[in-house]
């Protein structure tokens, strides 16, 4: 499934290997896009939208909205 995230928070490359590490530390064969200048995480995975959240939220972001599609 594709999931879109809003995550506030994310201001640097730091970021974006930080969410992208901890989402693939979930599912190893996710592809994840960040977009840091929007917040947009979109991640093509198997796992559900809520442990992707959970990954993320762990790190210290905030996840303002979500959407799958």
């Amino acid at each position: 499934m594709k999931h879109r995230l809003i995550v506030n928070g994310m201001t640097c490359g730091h970021c974006k290997a930080s969410v992208t590490e901890a989402i693939a530390a979930l599912d190893g064969a996710a592809h994840v896009e960040v977009n840091l200048q929007t917040g947009e995480v979109q991640v093509n995975s198997t796992h559900t939208m809520e442990e992707i959240r959970s990954a993320i939220e762990e790190l210290g972001y905030e996840v303002q909205n979500t959407s799958t599609f």
